[in-house]
């Protein structure tokens, strides 16, 4: 295929939304998702580059806060305080993340406002590590050779290796999810010949040199944290990425209040909401965590 014709515009969702039903052009790559200024489009042998001008903040939309720790308890750094800004098939994001570590690292809030049908088609991500971690509401996902379709409920936990090929079907309005993924900048390609969920199931599939990971409540051993009443388990995360990031699970942590922050020395990000939450420690690009 022939170098794509570079195409600026003003507003990205719009120009992709005339190209596809005017013009007949498919989606074939988008980025940033959390909030998006660069689109691949093709149609037959012609491809087009569209670059977004400008990218605006949602206005009137503010930042969940409602820490109650001290400043400088737990060594934890206060979060992020972005607004929310429009993502990806119409997903609200924001970073937890100061400065996203020079783009090494990215952290967002991700709430999906409206419930019911998830607009979005198979896709997948060129990252090197990608974890959801389910806070609030219900949101029925489906994984390439994972088997049927499940509903990530608050406490769940995946691990999205590099290039799985995965879809949102659905979702509770409301419903709210942490993800964590490296590196900030990375493309989220569509595909369009693809159907989920997958005829066989191979779990044991690796990605990348990663296996997909499902962390759930059930089986799971609990173990006291460092916070006082509060318990904490392990996700396989730290196994599947070699190292890449470490992930804990932690609930019980009411008595102790919210705990929101993110330590850069220890690198280390802290989020846990009405009692569950989640620990992630994380290695520099190429290094493990320990």
């Amino acid at each position: 295929m022939p170098k794509p014709e570079t195409i600026t515009c003003g507003d990205l969702d719009e120009a992709i939304e005339r190209y596809t039903h005017e013009f007949g052009y498919r989606l074939d790559m988008i980025m940033p998702a959390d909030a998006p200024r660069e689109a691949l489009m093709s149609k037959r042998s012609n491809s087009l580059r569209l670059l977004s001008s400008s990218r605006f903040k949602v206005q009137g939309s503010k930042s969940r806060t409602g820490s109650n720790l001290e400043p400088g308890t737990l060594n934890l750094e206060p979060m992020s305080n972005s607004e929310w800004t429009a993502g990806r098939v119409g997903m609200m994001y924001r970073d937890l993340v100061p400065d996203r570590l020079g783009g090494k690292l990215i952290a967002s809030h991700i709430c999906i406002v409206d419930g019911g049908d998830v607009a979005d088609t198979v896709h997948y991500h060129k990252i090197d590590f990608q974890v959801i971690y389910c806070l609030k509401g219900a949101i029925k996902v489906v994984y390439e050779d994972q088997g049927s379709p499940f509903w990530l409920q608050p406490g769940d936990c995946v691990l999205q290796p590099p290039e799985i090929r995965h879809r949102v079907l659905e979702a509770e309005a409301g419903s709210e999810v942490i993800e964590i993924a490296s590196p900030v900048q990375h493309e989220t390609w569509f595909d369009h010949e693809m159907q989920l969920p997958s005829a066989n199931t191979r779990p044991d599939r690796k990605f990348g040199d990663q296996k997909f990971v499902l962390h759930t409540d059930s089986g799971c051993v609990w173990h006291p944290s460092r916070f006082e009443g509060s318990f904490e388990t392990e996700t396989g995360v730290e196994t599947s990425t070699r190292g890449l990031l470490a992930v804990k699970l932690l609930k019980g942590t009411t008595g102790v209040g919210d705990l929101i922050g993110f330590d850069e020395r220890a690198r280390q990000l802290t989020y846990s909401i009405a009692g569950r939450g989640i620990i992630a420690t994380f290695g520099r690009v190429g290094e493990p965590v320990r």
